[in-house]
């Protein structure tokens, strides 16, 4: 199965993402690269993995009633996922640099994340697109390094903003449903966070 009319919007390191008709709608196709550099039978099958646990967190975000593209076609055989196309979108980044023109917008922005990351409660104002790098049964390891990656990101991107993660951190931790793994991963990510202290101190 293949779109009409596709054209090419974007690529990224793992991903072309192209534009296009399937079944009469507007559509949005990933298709992941090929990985020369790995032998053909893993990077087909790590490949696959990756495609199926994207595909898999679209879902379950959906079901959790979070803001995401319909999910049309799975195709493993061409590494691709079909999706719906979201219209006169702007990605994070470009959102924060050009959108928040004040505290009201702000909040917003913090409060989708916030809850998003915590309990996946929808907000129309904003749709969660990227899930290439999703894992469905993440241990509490990987919650706490998701939050310090998350951290030193906005740190990085949008230092003008000091306050935006902790603001994030505030709702993470208000719309977590299982208060006692919220916790356990808040205290391991205290531990994730002073290991990345001891590394940016040795350098």
């Amino acid at each position: 199965m293949t779109m009409k009319d596709s054209e090419l919007i974007a690529q990224g390191a793992e991903a072309r993402l192209y534009k296009g008709l399937y079944l009469g709608k507007t559509c949005l196709m990933k298709e992941r690269f090929v990985k020369n550099y790995r032998h053909p039978e893993l990077d087909a099958r790590l490949t696959k993995d990756r495609i199926r646990a994207e595909a898999r967190a679209i879902i379950r975000a959906k079901s959790a009633g979070i803001a995401t593209p319909a999910l049309y076609l799975v195709d493993l055989e061409r590494r691709s996922i079909y999706m719906e196309y979201v219209e006169n979108a702007t990605v994070l980044k470009e959102f924060i640099e050009k959108k928040i023109s004040g505290k009201a917008d702000a909040d917003r922005l913090v409060d989708f994340i916030g809850r998003g990351l915590g309990t996946l409660i929808a907000e129309t104002q904003f749709v969660m697109i990227d899930f290439g790098l999703a894992r469905v049964d993440s241990t509490l390891e990987d919650k706490a390094v998701d939050l310090y990656v998350l951290e030193r990101s906005l740190l990085s991107a949008h230092s003008e903003v000091p306050t935006l993660f902790s603001r994030i951190f505030h709702h993470y931790q208000q719309h977590y449903q299982n208060k006692n793994q919220c916790e356990q991963v808040l205290a391991r990510y205290k531990q994730v966070q002073e290991r990345g202290r001891k590394r940016l101190m040795v350098g």
